[in-house]
């Protein structure tokens, strides 16, 4: 097809991430032909606009489960109604989940599909920035506990991960800034070429370069992912700025700052904290360039507390993402009480 790249993912099941313009008209074009029956799960944000389009293209056995929108509905409360409705639907191993969405879709969508039956297949169509460019590629899954993000979940890979850029049209622009949040850390961590593709546009302008973000993004994770699949050393860097702003979701009790513009804002603390102040007057002029700056109301002292509840803590320490400059980023484990005192 014209114009449509493809990436792809050698972990523990191979995949291709297929990227490109008006596929979610032919999903069933990059879907192995082997499944009985098709559920597609999505929110009652995206469904409105995807739903019927995505079940046309599927010819035959086509089910579909609609929940609320938000990271509020991310819990095992929710997963439950998905089970339930899965039985009820006859839905069995020979048959495949397609998570219709954004991150939050895809997360528990994934985590049924990995708990169902033991494990059932599932595919990726990621239609907001923020799942594009990274959560619909790696295979973690997962849902919230009230006292932090993903703290039940499983690492469970795609058959197929298809993305549509046009989907980013009916994306509301907060939902578009919010995606450029995990661009930026995509740019830090790895790729200067990201940062400066960022600081030579602007709001408008970097939509006309949004296709080589989106792959970019997604090499960079796939070469990460195909290195350490289930995070016990470089996967680690994906993390960048997530510490500190899953800490800020949680006191918010995940209705205030959404989640990209909590880990700009948790990248900015972890890069002042490390002293790397060049990397943070980078991340001003970039968030203040995307309207990315919100004031984070909490003192370190809580969010270091509630950080202490994230699922990268390891006793009294910490894996914490350092960047010292545009591509170069490494992971230090930090203990709470050198934390503490590095913000003195």
């Amino acid at each position: 097809m014209k114009n449509m790249k493809s990436i792809r993912v050698n972990a523990s099941k191979s995949y291709t991430v297929h990227i490109g313009r008006g596929l979610i008209d032919r999903v069933t074009d990059f879907i192995p032909k082997k499944y009985g029956k098709f559920i597609i799960i999505t929110d009652d944000n995206v469904g409105k606009f995807y739903l019927d389009r995505v079940t046309a293209a599927i010819p035959y056995g086509c089910w579909n489960i609609m929940f609320t929108h938000g990271e509020a509905s991310k819990t095992l409360a929710t997963i439950e109604y998905f089970y339930n409705y899965l039985s009820e639907a006859g839905i069995g191993r020979n048959d495949c989940i397609i998570a219709l969405g954004g991150g939050v879709v895809g997360d528990m969508a994934g985590f049924a599909a990995a708990t169902y039956l033991r494990g059932i297949d599932f595919v990726q169509i990621p239609t907001s920035l923020l799942a594009q460019v990274d959560s619909s590629v790696g295979g973690k899954t997962g849902v919230d506990l009230p006292r932090g993000k993903n703290l039940v979940g499983a690492f469970h890979q795609p058959v197929a991960v298809i993305i549509d850029i046009d989907t980013l049209d009916t994306l509301p622009q907060s939902y578009f800034k919010d995606g450029l949040g995990e661009v930026i850390k995509y740019g830090l961590i790895r790729s200067n070429e990201i940062t400066e593709l960022l600081l030579s546009h602007d709001t408008d302008s970097i939509k006309t370069v949004i296709d080589e973000i989106v792959y970019r993004c997604i090499d960079i994770k796939r070469q990460i992912v195909e290195n350490d699949e289930f995070e016990r050393g470089e996967r680690k860097l994906l993390n960048f700025g997530h510490t500190f702003g899953h800490a800020i979701e949680r006191l918010e009790n995940f209705t205030g700052m959404s989640h990209g513009l909590a880990v700009v804002a948790g990248m900015k603390i972890v890069s002042a904290v490390t002293k790397n102040n060049d990397v943070v007057s980078l991340l001003d002029k970039i968030s203040e360039k995307y309207d990315l700056t919100r004031e984070v109301n909490f003192s370190f002292s809580e969010l270091l507390e509630a950080a202490m509840t994230d699922k990268k803590r390891s006793g009294e320490t910490i894996d914490v993402v350092v960047c010292k400059a545009p591509g170069e980023s490494f992971v230090e484990n930090i203990s709470f009480e050198n934390l503490r005192k590095m913000c003195e």
